[in-house]
């Protein structure tokens, strides 16, 4: 358990582990998908927006025309971006919610929040504050999804990127669902009644009623619990998750591990007080490089761009050439198609197969790539999306389809790399102790960037007259940071797959300027020194209980 590293390995292969048969077992997995849901909130959510709000009713409704050009960029970027500045107060919410009321009651409250935000949305009656204070809620309950949902803590180490990918692919499963609602109700029920964009805004309210439901089926986190000092209940519940008795070995083990965790971070900051916390997460250099690179990830992956592209594909791809607003949504639906593979691929084939750090670089590379084609293409064509008068010569349709094709490129990229990683890495980084504090403030800078990110882009796509930096400059933006991004990863992330949560600590022993490169050499050396020391200690209680059974007369050896 907390011993040491199990190496990446094949997910189809599992009963090759030397884990009890029972561990990978319908309980674990219908936790891992009940709880991965709430990934669709994101998901359901950046699908959804910019379908939705390009309705002709839905604009007609907040009489959108009777605006200047900027004003109406304006209003489209708030709404769409007020959802992810809701989820900055969310995500530091959960961290309170969490730590009090635990990951069960906490996920109950985030989707009544979700639901009633969405409510006051579609009842808005062309009242552009309802608009947005509806989308503020929603954003107060979506925020917490990354933080509340258990899925890392409950997870066994060797299948535990397997496990959070599912979180990042019901993301996709959300925006695929949400762009081919957008594409159906465009088609069948026409765009001239209110139920054009409310049925596919019904999916926020399918979502968050599921997953209600469902979290009374579930268990709480035996980790959670352990910090509560119910160990009795944290065995049973870890016994029930891992489909095994209470007395069994491989469940003692785990509980022991997580206690022993839990208890030297309090004997090493003195107590449990808010300001012990702030104090470990600060002061500590292990925990404070962990806080710097969970940290930079939220900030190198969201000013990637790819996650504006998801919000505002529809429109991108008008730029990039695609002509009529049915065509737009199909070739977006089909890029949500290409992004939701991507991360099947990434969750089954790569993050517990090569490693994370090898599957980010991957997903860095290809997005790098497209980012520098689709920027090319538009330098080269510079009045695209700036003209709206100007019409695609036929000798530039096909570097025009190439661009499209890297824009599908860049997300399949973004799936397998930042966009999981940026959960994963988050959600198996902290010790026990300041996890859910710390996953509250990485998640915060995660949705503070995005809202950034998302509220930025129409205003940066507008042509350098009306203060943008035009469509080519911000994809020369988007594949700067790119490039960068995958520059600092290769430096500075360590590979942490395989680690139980208990014994990540080793990775960070080394000065900061060497753990991304030789931190994993170091932590295996520790690791083999440490179980050599579990094995002289398991020989030696056996030796004792031999003499106990020797000085009784109940055995002869």
């Amino acid at each position: 358990m907390a011993g040491g590293v199990k190496k990446p390995v094949n997910i189809f292969k599992l009963k090759e582990l030397g884990e009890p048969k029972n561990v990978f077992n319908w309980r674990l997995w219908f936790a891992v998908i009940s709880f991965g849901l709430l990934g669709a909130a994101r998901g359901v959510d950046e699908g959804l927006i910019s379908g939705a709000f390009n309705s002709k009713d839905f604009q007609r409704t907040i009489n959108y025309s009777s605006y200047s050009k900027v004003e109406q960029t304006n209003i489209k970027a708030n709404v769409s971006a007020m959802v992810q500045i809701g989820s900055v107060g969310g995500a530091l919410f959960a961290f309170v919610i969490c730590d009090r009321i635990g990951r069960i009651w906490a996920t109950r409250q985030l989707c009544l929040l979700w639901i009633l935000g969405i409510a006051i949305f579609m009842g808005n009656s062309g009242n552009l504050g309802a608009v947005y204070a509806g989308r503020f809620i929603a954003g107060l309950g979506v925020g917490q999804t990354p933080v509340v949902g258990p899925i890392a803590e409950i997870a066994p180490a060797s299948i535990r990127g397997l496990c959070t990918c599912i979180f990042t692919g019901f993301v996709y499963v959300g925006i695929v669902l949400a762009y081919f609602t957008n594409y159906g109700a465009q088609i069948n029920l026409g765009d001239t009644a209110h139920v054009r964009w409310l049925a596919p805004t019904s999916l926020h309210i399918i979502f968050a009623g599921l997953i209600f439901i469902l979290t009374f089926l579930q268990y709480e986190s035996p980790r959670f619990l352990v910090k509560q000092g119910k160990y009795q209940k944290a065995t049973e519940n870890m016994a029930h998750i891992r489909h095994l008795p209470v007395d069994d070995p491989y469940v003692v083990s785990e509980i022991r591990a997580i206690r022993e965790a839990h208890e030297e971070e309090l004997e090493a900051t003195m107590g449990a007080s808010w300001y012990g916390v702030l104090r470990e997460m600060f002061l500590i250099p292990s925990n404070l490089y962990r806080l710097y690179l969970s940290s930079m990830v939220q900030f190198l992956s969201q000013w990637s761009g790819a996650g504006s592209i998801t919000l505002y594909a529809p429109d991108l791809f008008q730029i990039l050439g695609i002509t009529g607003q049915n065509e737009s949504l199909l070739v977006t639906a089909v890029f949500g198609i290409v992004k939701f593979v991507a991360a099947v691929l990434c969750a089954l084939f790569l993050v517990d197969v090569i490693g994370r750090k090898r599957a980010l670089l991957l997903g860095i590379t290809l997005q790098a790539i497209a980012m520098v084609y689709v920027a090319g293409f538009l330098t080269a064509v510079p009045e695209l999306g700036v003209d709206d008068s100007y019409v695609l010569p036929q000798a530039e349709a096909g570097a025009s389809r190439g661009a499209v094709a890297m824009i599908y490129i860049s997300g399949f990229g973004w799936a397998l790399g930042w966009n999981s990683m940026q959960y994963l890495l988050t959600a198996e980084l902290f010790p026990l102790r300041i996890r859910a504090l710390s996953t509250s403030i990485v998640m915060t800078l995660h949705f503070a960037n995005q809202y950034g990110n998302s509220r930025a882009v129409p205003n940066m796509l507008l042509p350098a007259g009306q203060g943008g930096i035009s469509p080519f400059g911000t994809f020369w933006f988007f594949a700067a940071v790119t490039i960068v991004g995958g520059l600092w990863v290769w430096f500075f992330v360590p590979e942490t797959g395989g680690r139980s949560l208990e014994s990540m600590n080793r990775l960070f022993d080394l000065p900061w300027y060497k753990i991304g490169l030789h931190g994993n050499e170091d932590a295996d050396r520790q690791d083999e020194a440490f179980n050599e020391k579990e094995a002289v200690a398991a020989q030696f209680d056996h030796v004792d209980v031999v003499d106990e059974k020797r000085a009784d007369g109940s055995t002869r050896v």
